[in-house]
């Protein structure tokens, strides 16, 4: 069985993600040391809270150099959540940061002018844009779970999926080995479930 690591900061809620890829068949294995990356053969970074605050975690803790290297050498890492968000260039929240730069684009507030209550919480819709193997097995236009109040920006070519809510969002990115979710997969059911399991199996090529 593959190894899959999570990323473990203290800034992202890891019970949930643990359990639902152990319901997969995987041996999820918690990463605390960066010197355990290369252990790895899938990469998964979660998180919840602020994009600036997040960015200093990952810093203090010495992963942000071993994730880019990993990145680099065309193996899969997947971001959830903010975890999807600090893969990109910048981010807005918390003040201007600068983020892993895996995924060209920044990070900004989601649009407050049509009256949506943010942040964003509850099942919403996601329209796949382009194919992809991590979207094998799953219908387009099924709901997933979402909690932010923060989306990217960045070139149409990135974007494997949109949202709708107060505007239309990218819900998953992608740039080569690297694959970005805004909604919580492993809250997200059947369909959440299949985009795990695909993450874990997939070699980082497309």
């Amino acid at each position: 069985m593959k190894t899959i690591g999570i990323i473990d900061t203290g800034i992202g809620n890891l019970g949930s993600l643990s359990g639902a890829l152990e319901g997969l068949g995987f041996d999820p294995l918690l990463l605390k040391d960066a010197s355990m990356i290369d252990d790895c053969e899938n990469l998964i970074l979660p998180g919840v809270g602020a994009f600036a605050h997040s960015i200093l975690a990952l810093d203090a803790s010495g992963f942000r150099q071993p994730l880019l290297d990993y990145a680099k050498a065309g193996r899969p890492l997947l971001g959830i959540c903010l975890g999807m968000q600090i893969l990109f260039s910048e981010g807005d929240e918390g003040g201007s940061s600068a983020g892993l730069g895996l995924i060209p684009g920044r990070i900004r507030h989601l649009s407050q002018d049509n009256g949506f209550p943010l942040p964003h919480i509850g099942w919403n819709t996601v329209n796949f844009t382009q194919k992809h193997e991590i979207l094998c097995g799953i219908k387009s236009d099924i709901d997933f779970y979402f909690v932010h109040s923060y989306c990217a920006e960045c070139e149409d070519s990135h974007v494997l999926a949109t949202t709708e809510y107060s505007e239309t969002f990218p819900s998953i990115v992608f740039h080569s080995s690297v694959i970005g979710a805004q909604f919580h997969p492993e809250k997200s059911q059947r369909s959440g479930l299949k985009l795990l399991e695909n993450f874990c199996w997939w070699n980082g090529t497309c």
